[in-house]
């Protein structure tokens, strides 16, 4: 069973710049939009916003560590895709192919870890949590729930992190003792490498 990660955050907070120093790895672009940075020669980036191709990719990826980037994208682009269709058998297939898409993970590889890049939702009472398409989809799914780890961005004074530690108004978690900190450096290899020490993941040479 490969691990699942949420990162999730606001625009322009830096979930897409974490990636910057990854190596190895593929990357699938839900929005096909450039990257905010100098594109390393690591990276191989596929375009796809279909969840049964996504699916395909990640069950066939021989890259150890693989990004989707901007996920909440696939359900909205569904979305829009759909506007027109009245009823609710809509909806349904939306969370169907979203949760295929994240429960895949469970038939890669022990070594696989997927990192699921998406933007937060905050209610009128500042609680925050992933953003989907509203109760019609929160009914069917509780997003945080299929991961056991769950980081935010988050920017102080000009300086971009990741918060590793639940606040009591956000939906962040991650195992015991895995992260010292509740905010680390907003760089998503050192997050990796956490990981896979937590884990005992040793990488091939």
């Amino acid at each position: 069973m490969g691990i699942a990660v949420l990162l999730m955050g606001e625009s322009g907070s830096g979930k897409s710049t974490s990636f910057r120093s990854v190596s190895n790895a593929g990357v699938i672009n839900i929005y096909g939009k450039p990257l905010p940075f100098k594109q390393n020669s690591g990276l191989r980036i596929v375009n796809e916003d279909n969840p049964e191709k996504i699916c395909g990719i990640l069950k066939k990826s021989k890259s150890n560590i693989v990004i989707i980037d901007d996920f909440q994208g696939l359900l909205v682009k569904q979305f829009m895709g759909r506007a027109k269709e009245g009823g609710y058998q809509k909806f349904t297939d939306m969370a169907l192919g979203y949760y295929n898409v994240i429960t895949a993970v469970q038939s890669m590889g022990a070594e696989k870890r997927v990192y699921f890049l998406s933007h937060l939702d905050r209610d009128q009472n500042g609680n925050e949590k992933v953003k989907t398409l509203g109760k019609l989809l929160d009914e069917k799914i509780t997003v945080e729930g299929l991961f056991t780890i769950v980081l935010k961005t988050a920017v102080q004074n000009g300086e971009y992190f990741f918060q590793t530690h639940n606040s009591g108004s956000d939906t962040v978690k991650s195992p015991m003792g895995m992260f010292a900190d509740d905010l680390i450096p907003n760089d998503l290899a050192a997050v990796d490498k956490v990981i896979c020490g937590y884990y005992g993941i040793k990488e091939a040479k």
